[in-house]
């Protein structure tokens, strides 16, 4: 074989390497947090797969099968669907987040303020952590993580290989359950002070029917409410911070 057909050879093969890897790199990108956001222009998010591409595919542990029709079929399912299960687990982080902003929110009276915000429609205590913790995780190098999850994933999800449907919906579930119970978390101290809150308010009334309480304890709940954030924002953010760096490490482990 001839130099340059040595070289061909070897462009051919990178480039089906290149390809095979910007499957499962461009699902996971889609639903990464900071990376993926609906305000995130789709010219920037392609730059960001292909940077994504050019890291991930020299250091994965195995090389994909010769090209053919059939192949081509099964790896852009298969792929894409591995880089879907990673994007996914890491966005429900961000959904915990947001569902604890709701309860706050509903709990303190505060979830119809800047309601309309975001793209999508959250209350301002959601939108807040929400915005803060994408900062947090991107200062902390979310972007290194998420290449070395990446990598990681090729041992995990084998390239070319169908998930089992049982094990996927198992993981599935258990990652919802746990994103539940983080928001449920992280919400706890607001969920605290508004039954505290409800609870002066009953024996206040009991005391002195003839005050109109609600009014008198919109304006505190409301207070109380922005000051407990202030003082819980840090708190809340370094534990959400900790789990999503736990899944980072074992992402098809226990999620406790």
């Amino acid at each position: 074989m001839t130099p340059i057909a040595e070289a061909l050879l070897l462009v051919q093969t990178q480039l089906w390497l290149g390809f095979v890897v910007f499957l499962r790199v461009g699902a996971a990108v889609v639903l990464l947090p900071g990376f993926g956001e609906q305000s995130v222009p789709a010219r920037i998010k392609l730059v960001v797969v292909l940077a994504f591409t050019f890291i991930v595919a020299p250091a994965i542990p195995q090389t994909p099968p010769t090209f053919s029709t059939d192949g081509l079929a099964v790896l852009v399912a298969t792929e894409t669907l591995s880089g879907l299960l990673v994007g996914l687990g890491i966005r429900l982080f961000v959904l915990a987040l947001q569902t604890a902003g709701a309860i706050a929110a509903q709990s303190t009276s505060l979830s119809q303020i800047m309601g309309g915000a975001a793209i999508e429609p959250l209350p301002a205590m959601g939108y807040v952590l929400t915005v803060g913790a994408v900062a947090l995780a991107l200062m902390a190098g979310l972007h290194v993580k998420a290449a070395q999850l990446l990598i990681h994933s090729y041992v995990l999800l084998p390239m070319g290989l169908f998930l089992s449907g049982s094990d996927v919906a198992d993981w599935g579930l258990s990652q919802i359950a746990h994103a539940f119970e983080l928001a449920f978390l992280l919400a706890a101290p607001f969920v605290l002070m508004s039954v505290l809150y409800n609870l002066a308010l009953g024996v206040i009334n009991k005391a002195m029917p003839q005050l109109m309480v609600a009014f008198v304890g919109a304006p505190l709940i409301t207070l109380g409410g922005l000051f407990l954030l202030f003082l819980a924002a840090p708190v809340i953010l370094s534990v959400w911070l900790s789990a999503l760096d736990q899944f980072m490490i074992s992402p098809f482990g226990v999620a406790r």
